[in-house]
């Protein structure tokens, strides 16, 4: 007989990929704001050196 009502892990998986999501999302925050400030460096860097 099948089962009734709601399935087995469908919230523990839904929480777990959002989760997950949330994870990747902030790496990619990180290294996004990373790469903006070494180009804020570079650009101080380049400018003192044409002065």
């Amino acid at each position: 007989m099948a089962k009734t009502g709601q399935h087995k892990n469908t919230k523990n998986k839904a929480k777990h990929s959002k989760l997950l999501a949330q994870k990747n999302n902030k790496k990619k925050l990180e290294i996004e704001t990373r790469k903006t400030r070494l180009k804020a460096i570079l650009q101080g860097v380049k400018s003192q050196r044409k002065e």
